[in-house]
């Protein structure tokens, strides 16, 4: 009888370890699978207009200032890993982006960064660009967040910061159809209600 009792504890404690990396494999790749459809979508019709890339403006600062918090205020390891996979995701839809545009480009002027015009402020022609600016904030921060990173003020207003920035996530892409007139090239699974869950759900795990 004992022996029975013993199995079937074994049996609901792997069954509950099964659940748990199950839980975690969502949490870390949910919020980035949404955006498989979309990538597909610009690559099969060689066409980015649709996308804003401003959303991976604000994925990336949202994500870039978590990872931060994560090092001021430690909580789960499964959400930073979500956050460098969200980065990444960022970086290859930037990249897709870059690509596309630049094949389809009809004029030679070529946007970079080192012009420091703010009226192509994120809309570079070269993915390096992206790259460098993302690089230059990680580098900003990093700076701030090791001389301020006693401050439990600090802490706390990077972790609001993100929250704040991932709660924008919409906006841009919103903004986007507004200037196309059309919702053509989207894809509704980005900013669909389980996607944005995933998003919700991650921020209420460790606020």
């Amino acid at each position: 009888m004992d022996a029975e009792v013993v199995l079937q504890d074994e049996d609901m404690e792997g069954s509950w370890t099964l659940l748990s990396w199950l839980a975690a494999f969502v949490m870390v790749f949910g919020g980035a699978l949404p955006y498989v459809p979309q990538y597909q979508e610009i690559q099969k019709s060689n066409n980015s207009e649709g996308f804003s890339t401003r959303v991976c403006l604000v994925l990336l600062i949202a994500n870039i200032l978590r990872i931060f918090f994560w090092i001021g205020k430690q909580f789960e390891l499964t959400l930073l890993l979500q956050s460098v996979v969200m980065i990444l995701t960022m970086f290859a839809m930037l990249h897709l982006c870059c690509t596309v545009q630049n094949t389809n480009r009809v004029s030679t002027k070529r946007h970079r960064l080192s012009d420091l015009d703010l009226n192509y402020f994120w809309k570079w022609s070269a993915f390096e660009d992206y790259l460098l600016f993302c690089f230059g904030f990680t580098v900003l921060c990093a700076v701030v967040t090791l001389l301020l990173l006693d401050s439990v003020v600090f802490v706390e207003m990077l972790g609001s910061l993100a929250v704040m920035f991932e709660a924008m996530l919409g906006l841009p892409q919103l903004l986007q159809n507004f200037h196309n007139r059309s919702t053509k090239g989207m894809r509704s699974s980005t900013h669909s209600p389980p996607a944005l869950c995933v998003h919700r759900a991650s921020w209420m795990w460790f606020c």
